[in-house]
Order: structure tokens, then C-alpha cells, then sequence
């Protein structure tokens, strides 16, 4: 972060706020003309500041009632047993995100289910089928505080 300068961590936390927002209005926030605004924003896309740009969905609206965090243990830890698990998690798209962590677990799973039958399903017929998998122990969000994807910057 130390090649960043204040107009390109502007330029950053902005788009992380609005990712649609126009160039001219980007510009306009930083004090800058629009074309090396254009250019400053394509370099940190270029060099991997900005990965992708999506839209944040309402997953409520979208039928998915059941937000759950599963902890995931290995009886071994071979590591051609972690690749083939993280490779399957790669195909599950009701897996949110996956974290390989310290303490008595190996990974963290946050998961979204329609609802609690869905995900009892999931839970009994796929993720405990994966490769490695010795143990589960599932979380049930009873309330979101706060989400977000926006880096402190």
C-alpha cells in the first residue's frame, strides 16, 4: 500500500463504496480532469489493487433465509487432501467463502441456505463428503450485525 498515494486510497475507498460510479464523478471527487483520473484507476486495476467490480444482492430477498459459519476439521493433514477439499469447495456455490485457519479447526465456511432443511442437506450429503473432512461443527446466524466487503483504507 505504500505505492499508494492519497488520490489513488480516494479513488479506492470510492469505488469500493459505488463501483458504478461514473468517471466524470470519480474525477470530480478527487480534484482531478477525467482522463488521468481514467488513467489512475485502470493502473490499479492493472497492477491488482481492484480485482473485480459486482453487485452487493439481498440474500433474504433471494430466498435465503439460513447464514451459517461451519468449522471444519481433518483427522490428517496431507496436503494432497486439503487441495482436493479446497478444489470442491471451489464448485459449491452456496459456499460464501472459505478460510484455511488456526485453532481447532482447519477451515471456516460461511454458508447460505434457503432454509434449515436445505441446509441440513448440504451439510449431511456434501460437506461432510468432502475430501478430508473428519468433523463439522456448524454456527446458525440468529441475526446479522454488519457485512461488509469495503477494506479500511
Amino acid at each position: 500500500m505504500s505505492d499508494l498515494d492519497t488520490i489513488d486510497k480516494a479513488l479506492l475507498k470510492l469505488l469500493q463504496e459505488d463501483g458504478r460510479m461514473a468517471n466524470s464523478q470519480l474525477a470530480e471527487q478527487v480534484c482531478l480532469s477525467e482522463a488521468p483520473c481514467w488513467r489512475r484507476v485502470k493502473k490499479l486495476e492493472e497492477s491488482g489493487y481492484i480485482t473485480r467490480y459486482q453487485a452487493m444482492l439481498n440474500p433474504k430477498l433471494l430466498g435465503f433465509g439460513v447464514i451459517a459459519f461451519i468449522q471444519v476439521k481433518f483427522a490428517s493433514h496431507r496436503i494432497e487432501l486439503a487441495r482436493e477439499f479446497e478444489d470442491a469447495i471451489q464448485t459449491l456455490p452456496h459456499i460464501m467463502a472459505c478460510y484455511n485457519v488456526t485453532g481447532s479447526a482447519d477451515y471456516l465456511l460461511h454458508v447460505l441456505a434457503e432454509d434449515l432443511e436445505s441446509y441440513g442437506e448440504l451439510t449431511l450429503n456434501t460437506i461432510r463428503k468432502l475430501p478430508g473432512v473428519d468433523a463439522i461443527h456448524s454456527s446458525l446466524c440468529l441475526r446479522e450485525i454488519k457485512t461488509s466487503t469495503r477494506i479500511p483504507l
